[in-house]
């Protein structure tokens, strides 16, 4: 992973701890907002203020996106809104910017030279999301049955993207090779024999099997979907809404639905939620008239649990420091675990 900040000169009141300063801020805000809570996530900082949600980008650039200019971040911005309303029309407000007003000083309006953007958002009930839900014990078989009715109406309303079969099967192997390469870094301190037996596993199913992949493709099953559909971005208010899509990069959105919902299904069973997990692919199969094999839901839940590894053991990069970075790696060890569990199933019957 290759990571930049923006270089570019700054004046004092407008470099990021100056933004951060300010937004903590609740007279910084245009309604009511006695505390402010900040989150940081590997690629923005979110303030809770109020009733209200301000997600800001950090200044940042990867391999699959690029944070580094005020320009991108506000063309992103624009993005995620228009994506994210497509689950959560009344959740995304808007695009507002923070300017630098006359005296030097930052606020977040129309007022002065923007220098930055932030996503505005209505904040949702934390006893509703579904992460939160699953944690309490309050998840039930109808919270599932009607956010799959949600998500299976949306994947009818997706048109479904034109691509080769060669070329959707490519994307996994490509992926496959990517993750085990980061997965086998020395700095991970993660199982070398584990790594490469849940890559060997993937690799030697893509090959085997690659008939179930085709006819994913020939039954046009391929939209642009939601890309990173999780617990917690999952609220089980009425009707159920689904946040935070990823909205950086387009490819990682053009999915099978089953592969989201077998993500889903996989994050619920890393919660402890193995009931609930199960309760989610059944409704799925129940809200559309969308039958995967399962052996295919078990590579996608192997893949994804892969993925979901190398994201923790990137968090270490950022969490130098001993305790922070326990937790990484045993998120990352967890992550893995999942993977070779899905990986040892992936023996199938001939015809699958």
């Amino acid at each position: 992973m290759n990571r930049r900040s923006d270089n570019a000169p700054l004046a004092p009141a407008a470099s990021l701890d100056a933004k951060l300063a300010v937004l903590r801020r609740g007279d910084t805000y245009p309604h009511a907002a006695e505390r402010i809570d900040a989150v940081e996530t590997h690629m923005s900082w979110v303030f809770l203020a109020g009733e209200f949600v301000y997600k800001l980008k950090k200044p940042v650039r990867y391999d699959f996106l690029d944070f580094s200019t005020p320009e991108a971040r506000r063309r992103d911005c624009e993005e995620e809104v228009r994506l994210n309303r497509r689950l959560a029309p009344e959740v995304y407000l808007g695009v507002i910017p923070l300017s630098l007003v006359p005296g030097g000083g930052l606020r977040l309006g129309d007022e002065g030279e923007p220098v930055d953007w932030l996503v505005r958002m209505r904040r949702l009930p934390e006893r509703l999301m579904l992460d939160r839900a699953i944690r309490a014990g309050t998840v039930t078989a109808g919270d599932i049955r009607r956010c799959l009715a949600v998500l299976a109406a949306f994947y009818r309303r997706c048109d479904p993207m034109p691509m080769d079969a060669a070329q959707y099967r490519q994307r996994f192997v490509a992926g496959v090779h990517a993750t085990h390469r980061d997965l086998a870094a020395p700095e991970y301190r993660l199982p070398a024999n584990v790594v490469q037996a849940v890559a060997s596993a993937q690799l030697a199913f893509l090959e085997r099997h690659a008939c179930l992949f085709d006819r994913r493709v020939e039954e046009r099953r391929i939209v642009e979907g939601h890309g990173d559909l999780r617990p917690e971005h999952v609220c089980l208010c009425a009707p159920p809404v689904f946040i935070d899509c990823l909205e950086f990069n387009r490819e990682w959105r053009l999915v099978d639905p089953a592969d989201e919902l077998a993500y889903l299904a996989l994050e619920c069973e890393h919660a402890g939620a193995v009931s609930i997990a199960e309760a989610v692919l059944v409704a799925y199969r129940e809200a559309t008239e969308d039958d995967p094999p399962e052996p295919l839901i078990r590579f996608y839940k192997a893949y994804r649990a892969s993925l979901r590894a190398k994201l923790a053991a990137w968090h270490l990069q950022d969490h130098p420091d001993e305790p922070a970075r326990q937790k990484w790696e045993d998120h990352a060890r967890r992550y893995l675990e999942l993977a070779r569990r899905y990986a040892d199933s992936l023996e199938v019957t001939e015809g699958a």
